[in-house]
């Protein structure tokens, strides 16, 4: 029996075990992602029947020299100045996606906030506060987690922001 609890565990990715291992209320949702679609995030919330308001995509941008974590909606995109001044920078640009992959752990389009391989600096639009739960990664392209958003900026030390724009 617990061979099967650690099996299970262990089938899990780095995000979907953060989560356990924090006792966090979450569900996860799973789709057949289709490599052809433009968008990873405007997949998801077509997937999965949910408001692009509601889906959002993590990011991660240079700031001042420093790897930071951005999590918008997917409906828009990421003001990068304001990702600067919420974590008391001057310049941010995005990063370099293969730095960023092996800096997380996780692919392109499959990056969560949670249960990365380097513990990185994180800002939440503040959007996120206006829903009962977003929807964000579960580590790998065709599996999102639905949360609450103070439970994700909890688990992330996430500071909220107005970091995204229509």
């Amino acid at each position: 029996m617990a061979k099967k609890a650690k099996k299970q565990q262990s089938g899990g990715t780095p995000a979907t075990v953060a989560l356990t291992a924090a006792a966090a209320q979450y569900t996860l949702h799973s789709y057949d992602h289709d490599p052809a679609h433009p968008s990873y995030g405007e997949e998801a919330a077509e997937a999965m029947g949910v408001s692009p308001d509601r889906v959002f995509k993590t990011l991660v941008a240079d700031v001042d020299g420093a790897l930071t974590v951005a999590v918008v909606p997917v409906a828009g995109q990421l003001d990068l100045k304001a990702l600067a001044a919420a974590v008391g920078g001057k310049r941010a640009t995005m990063a370099d996606p293969a730095l960023a992959e092996r800096t997380t752990g996780y692919v392109r389009g499959g990056i969560s906030p949670l249960g990365q391989r380097k513990k990185l600096p994180t800002v939440l639009d503040a959007s996120a506060s206006a829903h009962a739960t977003i929807c964000v990664s579960a580590g790998r392209r065709g599996l999102e987690v639905e949360l609450a958003p103070q439970t994700l900026a909890a688990l992330t030390q996430a500071v909220l922001a107005p970091i995204g724009r229509a």
